[in-house]
């Protein structure tokens, strides 16, 4: 069994006898074959292959295999974004007339998602705490509810989610646990061997880490048995009349159902592709995601450590740090370190927040997290700002938070950074 560091060099792809050692960009948007038949046997699903880069592509394969393999899943497939990850996940198993239940402090644009556009598709869903105990969740459990969704660390709430808990209550139901685990990565959590079915990351973030191509990947479990709840997931149990007649747990197993429908139905109708050049720079990004996670995390409780001993600073929220509310849970499933991300709340409110962002000269004010760089963000006035006051609240989102994503600069200039700027506001 090879461990984490060697699975994020060499994971996914493995060259033969002279062919390229990194993964080969191919750059072709079609494949050619010799006739007709050899065509039609991968439009069967009867053969593998490739016949068209909007539905797979080999450069992008490679790269969600070697995601795959660090998730510990047994499927895995690229997007174009981290938000067409998260619709394609949900949107695989519902559909009119469904109901998502999700926690409410789930990231501003999947809450968008699911409150506002896939509501106008006939979806509804029900945001509850993260917090909830378990007779809470069940309770907010209807006949129709096909997906529990929450997030390993809540952005930008920085909750901690009881991995294990939600994933009990769920299956007791017969619902596959949906997680994003952009913010830990596979790095500091794994969340299928907590009981998840389903994850989901935003590959922007820390598994690119350098702000440069847009990403996101999709990973089965391959433990949840679709069969057993066939009448509540006919898309997967039932043949796909718009692609042959395949039925996706007959042909591909519980281990792969879910995800070659996603490819063969959703990535088909909607092509949220990824290209090449930007699944193979991805590639170059997890070969380092060991070591930068490690460092980013070093980073953050030590600017945590120095916020929670200020006197402009009226709170701060990291998982890490002793006395944190989520403190235990963090040891439980973050025993590592949780991320890079520390929220805290300056004194003066929203007016004093954004004077100390302006004065920051090592950080940037950016709508970006989880890279290379320290950025700085007012969740309450971008990208929560759709939101009502009682949705902040609920979503953990004060107007005083600061989001401060601790990148992988010195830590000493970083802490001298924000030091002259709290004292000017």
């Amino acid at each position: 069994m090879q461990r984490m560091g060697t699975k994020c060099v060499q994971a996914g792809y493995t060259p033969k006898n002279g062919e390229p050692r990194q993964i080969p960009i191919v750059q072709s948007t079609t494949y050619k074959y010799d006739s007709s038949d050899d065509m039609a046997k991968l439009f069967d699903l009867e053969a593998e292959g490739y016949f068209y880069s909007r539905i797979q592509n080999p450069t992008s394969d490679s790269v969600a295999a070697k995601i795959c393999a660090l998730e510990g899943g047994t499927a895995a497939m690229l997007t174009g974004s981290g938000m067409s990850a998260v619709f394609l996940a949900l949107f695989n198993i519902v559909s009119c007339g469904d109901h998502i239940l999700s926690c409410a402090t789930i990231y501003g644009g999947s809450f968008n998602l699911m409150s506002v556009t896939m509501k106008r598709m006939g979806v509804e869903c029900t945001f509850i705490s993260p917090d909830s105990t378990e007779e809470e969740i069940r309770a907010a459990i209807r006949p129709n509810t096909k997906l529990v969704y929450g997030e390993t660390i809540a952005n930008p709430a920085l909750c901690v989610l009881d991995i294990e808990k939600w994933a009990r209550v769920a299956h007791e139901a017969g619902v596959p646990l949906i997680i994003d685990n952009t913010f830990a990565t596979p790095i500091n959590c794994r969340p299928f061997e907590w009981g998840a079915d389903i994850v989901i990351h935003s590959t922007t973030k820390y598994m690119d880490g350098h702000a440069s191509v847009l990403g996101g990947a999709i990973v089965d479990s391959g433990k949840f048995d679709w069969n057993k709840y066939a009448d509540k997931y006919p898309g997967l149990t039932t043949p796909d009349e718009s692609y042959h007649g395949v039925i996706y747990t007959e042909h591909f197993g519980i281990e792969g159902a879910f995800i070659n429908k996603a490819i063969c139905q959703l990535m088909r109708d909607f092509g949220c592709t990824p290209s090449p050049m930007n699944s193979f720079l991805l590639n170059l990004g997890l070969e380092s995601l060991h070591v930068r996670v490690k460092r980013h995390c070093e980073n953050a409780l030590a600017v945590a450590q120095f916020l929670e001993t200020h006197e402009k600073v009226s709170w701060v929220n990291y998982a890490s740090l002793p006395g944190n509310k989520y403190y235990e849970l963090a040891q439980k499933y973050l025993p590592n370190g949780s991320c890079g991300v520390v929220s805290f709340g300056v004194k003066g409110g929203r007016e004093a927040a954004s004077r100390f962002m302006a004065e920051l000269r090592v950080a940037s004010i950016a709508t970006h997290v989880a890279d290379a760089h320290t950025c700085v963000l007012h969740p309450a006035g971008s990208t929560h700002r759709q939101m009502t006051d009682e949705e902040l609240v609920a979503a953990g989102v004060g107007a005083d938070m600061v989001r401060f994503s601790v990148g992988l600069e010195d830590v000493n200039d970083i802490i001298e950074d924000l030091a002259q700027a709290l004292d000017k506001c």
